[in-house]
């Protein structure tokens, strides 16, 4: 087995860093300051074809690979995990329930827009008292004249205030993991509504919002798959979940190793350039071995999703965790070597530093990877 890319993802990842250079890097200073998702960058990821990777050609998609999802997610983060977080979102976060349990009239409705940009996806699962134990979620499904009402309050939710429809996690049964569906939800909905956007440590060009859900009507043709399998498809969807962030980990990492090249090559200190020094260089290597670890691992999981190993679930949840935890050392280290100047707010570095650290928690904290991995170990 080669752990070196073929052609064709090789050629991928060199599109996206060309798009990525061209397209998105000249936005993320208006972004981060305005704290808003540059609109334009929709279509044109659509149009690059960045966001239909995993939906079928029918619906204007590649039928690509998790590999390439998490190639696109590396590339993007490279310049601003705000500007990468919402496109994965809506594709590969959101949009693939819909590739992978929608309803005909659901994906006629919903795919090809998604995949070109027309439109945005947001998942609605966490709530203010419920992140990782989904299986608790108390959003109720309660009984109307057509279907069901939904009422309860999600929060910490990507793209909520763009999407033109979320995927809702609601108790439609028992408590646990039987009593859970998931409902394909217009924005503009009745009884739906939204919080103004939530300040952040980081992600700061992402849209987060807390989402309310007061009475909100769907029906039985809302709903995303089958009734009372909303915790299993989650779980699923999980998967590639993590896969896209472990690439974002990886983006993270790598910038922040040729910034802090570029800068400890060029600063001079005691009379000569930083990278002169001994502890500096082997602090520089020392980054490059946890980021070439963190892709590795990355790549090898991707491919047993791919390909339905029996360990993919375990190497998801690995890859999950040391890319994030990679990515929060590198990004410190990266601080670290600039100094003062990499605490200054404006520095790349500094924004580097601030977005890595969600990603020890979005998609399952390291908590939950380890104990995915260390299941069985105790009967």
């Amino acid at each position: 087995m080669s752990w070196e890319l073929d052609e064709a993802h090789a050629d991928f990842a060199a599109t996206c860093r060309a798009f990525v250079d061209r397209q998105a890097r000249p936005l993320v200073d208006r972004a981060e300051t305005t704290g808003t998702f540059p609109q334009e960058l929709w279509r044109q990821l659509g149009a690059a074809g960045m966001l239909g990777l995993v939906t079928p050609e029918e619906f204007d998609g590649s039928e690509g690979d998790s590999l390439a999802v998490a190639l696109l997610a590396e590339e993007l983060a490279r310049a601003s995990g705000g500007i990468a977080v919402g496109p994965l979102v809506s594709a590969y976060m959101a949009g693939t329930h819909l590739v992978r349990h929608g309803s005909e009239a659901q994906q006629q409705r919903w795919l090809a827009p998604i995949a070109t940009g027309e439109a945005v996806a947001a998942i609605a699962v966490t709530e203010p008292g419920t992140g990782s134990d989904v299986a608790a979620i108390t959003t109720r499904a309660r009984a109307g004249d057509d279907g069901w009402l939904l009422d309860g309050r999600k929060m910490f939710i990507t793209n909520a205030g763009l999407a033109d429809v979320l995927v809702v996690g609601a108790r439609t049964g028992e408590p646990g993991r039987g009593g859970l569906t998931l409902f394909a939800v217009e924005s503009g909905a009745p009884g739906l509504s939204f919080s103004t956007p939530l300040p952040k440590m980081g992600w700061h060009s992402s849209d987060t919002r807390e989402v309310v859900l007061d009475g909100v009507a769907v029906t039985r043709d809302d709903i995303v798959g089958a009734e009372g399998r909303g915790f299993y498809q989650i779980m699923e969807g999980f998967q590639l979940e993590r896969i896209a962030l472990s690439g974002m980990g990886i983006g993270h990492a790598a910038e922040c190793l040729d910034l802090a090249r570029g800068y400890v090559a060029e600063r001079e200190a005691f009379g000569s350039p930083l990278a002169a020094l001994q502890t500096v260089r082997h602090t520089v290597a020392e980054m490059e071995i946890e980021l070439e670890a963190a892709r590795l691992v990355t790549y090898q999981a991707a491919h047993r999703l791919d390909t339905g190993h029996p360990e993919a679930a375990r190497s998801v949840a690995r890859a999950k965790y040391l890319s994030a935890v990679a990515a929060n050392r590198v990004a410190d280290d990266a601080v670290q070597l600039f100094g003062g100047a990499g605490f200054l707010d404006e520095s790349p570095v500094a924004r580097h530093y601030r977005d890595v650290r969600v990603l020890r928690i979005g998609g399952g904290t390291d908590e939950i990877q380890l104990e995915i991995m260390t299941r069985g170990m105790v009967s």
